[in-house]
């Protein structure tokens, strides 16, 4: 490990060495949704309409695992609205200044989108899509046809990628969280990064499905595939989804 580097993140976002934030200072916040690239929208069943099962709270505590092989059984689309609703879901209270989902993030600001490596979910083709929590739709992306193993390749050759039914990416709003903790804020990007992940994973084992993270990856390489800059929006985890051999 590069110490210096390591010291010199810890140091520059203590509380004690940050200038005041955006939000501080009267700057207008950022917009709270982003929409990465155009392409055809397609409407997600109301999850709050779906009966996928009733798996209580603590069995899928006790049964979750890092789930790395998956068997070929497709993903349903009522499946995959609901593990989006879990990871990004807004509520009903959500204001037009800040929203709340559900999942807990610092200070509300829920700096992510998700975007999603699609290879086997029944009605969609494979592609890149976008998800917009906002409207709870998908955005479809314009993909080559090799679209999975460029991004497994960005995945330094993890099988996960190409074996999932789905595989999520999470890219951080650098800006966003920013705008109200400025430079402390990259701290709580990754914070935020396991409370999401942690919800797919409970919200899989009640479709028994499973789920592996992904946190190895060549950054460059997987931003540019997804036409981020790395600096303001980036991605900052992964994380293959699929049903159960049998």
């Amino acid at each position: 490990m590069n110490q210096q580097i390591a010291d010199a993140f810890l140091e520059g976002t203590k509380y004690q060495n940050l200038g005041p934030s955006d939000q501080q200072q009267g700057i207008d916040q950022p917009p709270l949704h982003a929409v990465l690239n155009v392409g055809e929208r397609f409407a997600l069943p109301d999850p709050q309409s779906l009966d996928l099962g009733d798996m209580g709270l603590r069995e899928a505590i006790e049964t979750r695992r890092s789930l790395r092989t998956y068997s070929e059984k497709p993903i349903s689309v009522d499946e995959l609205s609901y593990l989006l609703w879990c990871t990004q879901g807004v509520k009903p209270e959500s204001t037009s200044k800040f929203t709340l989902r559900t999942v807990p993030s610092a200070g509300a600001r829920h700096a992510f989108e998700t975007v999603l490596l699609v290879n086997r979910v029944d009605g969609l083709a494979p592609a890149l899509y976008q998800y917009d929590a906002a409207t709870h739709e998908l955005i479809a992306w314009e993909s080559p046809a090799d679209i999975t193993d460029q991004v497994m390749a960005a995945c330094l050759g993890q099988r996960i990628i190409g074996n999932s039914a789905v595989t999520f990416i999470w890219v951080a709003d650098r800006v966003r969280m920013a705008w109200r903790y400025g430079e402390r804020g990259l701290r709580y990007l990754y914070l935020d990064a396991g409370h999401v992940c942690q919800n797919l994973h409970l919200a899989a084992e009640s479709l028994f499905a499973g789920v592996c993270a992904v946190g190895a990856y060549n950054d460059d390489d997987l931003n540019a595939l997804l036409g981020l800059d790395g600096s303001s929006r980036f991605v900052t985890y992964l994380a293959g989804v699929g049903k159960r051999e049998d």
